[in-house]
């Protein structure tokens, strides 16, 4: 059986024993878990004690996780998955008190069936990206009491397609919010001292994406009411087709866009779309960070479907 190890940490401002209490209790866990964000309808059911819960959805699948053990900087738990398939795992929090709070660990100890070997290295990633965006999530939940954060399943949409201005950057997918912010910074320096007449929200259309490899390829654009005369050499002027969208939007900080990317691909694994693999998602934006709080900006997760 191919071994998973998974292991990511983050600095929380709490003392280690609140942490630890809040831990310790499934009843807390909801808020904050990375996978119950993406169906919040899926069914829950505690012990009274809050040391075992069971949960069952279409998205997240059937399992069972308890607390086995509780020492004075560590929880152990024991996680069982028996949908989509049966496999076991240890888990374990660490807490060390550090300066300016106390570093939380989450580790996972875990293996896959046999047959899948060959997704060991892109399980053992993604569970990892699902491990940073829960604990994100639970420092927001213990240091402010509430997590910015908020996904609403729009459903199909329409899109009537728009003529813009972009640039194409091939990036490492850890590099991508600097390389973004570059773009969209030169995208809408040259629309403003040009009096380019814009006529839709900014967006990048993801043309490559592989988060295993380090990799991904987008175009950062903005709509435009016609092609301008003097685009800079590294700027480009196309389309986007009109087009069936499958429509996740995320309210609240960027760093938790992640939530509504991680809905769509496991609705998407859940056959619950049809994608049009001729086509590329693309994320508008739908209001100006330069101008909005951060915990109230809109994005829109749009996967072209059949």
């Amino acid at each position: 059986m191919p071994k998973m190890n998974v292991s990511k940490s983050i600095t929380i401002n709490a003392p280690k024993e609140k942490i630890k209490t809040f831990l310790s209790d499934f009843h807390n866990w909801k808020n904050w878990s990375p996978w119950l964000i993406c169906e919040p309808e899926a069914k829950l059911d505690y012990q009274e004690d809050g040391k075992y819960y069971k949960w069952e959805g279409k998205r997240v699948g059937v399992g069972e996780m308890t607390v086995l053990k509780e020492y004075d900087s560590e929880i152990d738990y024991d996680l069982t998955f028996l949908k989509p398939w049966k496999s076991k795992a240890k888990v374990n929090f660490k807490l060390t008190d550090v300066e300016g709070g106390t570093e939380v660990k989450w580790l996972m100890d875990s293996s896959l069936p046999f047959f899948m070997f060959w997704m060991k290295k892109s399980m053992e990633t993604y569970i990892g990206m699902d491990y940073d965006r829960g604990l994100k999530m639970l420092k927001e939940e213990i240091e402010e009491g509430k997590i910015h954060s908020e996904i609403e399943f729009v459903g199909k949409t329409n899109f009537e397609g728009c003529n813009y201005i972009g640039i194409k950057t091939d990036t490492a997918f850890s590099k991508m919010d600097k390389a973004m912010e570059k773009d969209f910074t030169a995208l809408h320096t040259y629309l403003k001292d040009n009096n380019v007449e814009t006529v839709g929200v900014p967006f990048s259309e993801y043309q490559k994406f592989n988060v295993v490899k380090d990799k991904v390829v987008y175009v950062a654009g903005v709509p435009v009411k016609e092609k301008p005369e003097n685009l800079p050499e590294n700027f480009f002027y196309a389309s986007l087709p009109k087009s069936n969208m499958e429509t996740v939007r995320h309210k609240g900080k960027y760093d938790h866009l992640g939530n509504a990317w991680s809905a769509v691909m496991m609705m998407e694994r859940n056959k619950e779309f049809k994608k049009n693999k001729k086509g590329y998602p693309v994320e508008m934006y739908l209001n100006d960070p330069t101008e909005t709080p951060s915990d109230q900006l809109i994005v829109d997760i749009n996967m072209p479907i059949i």
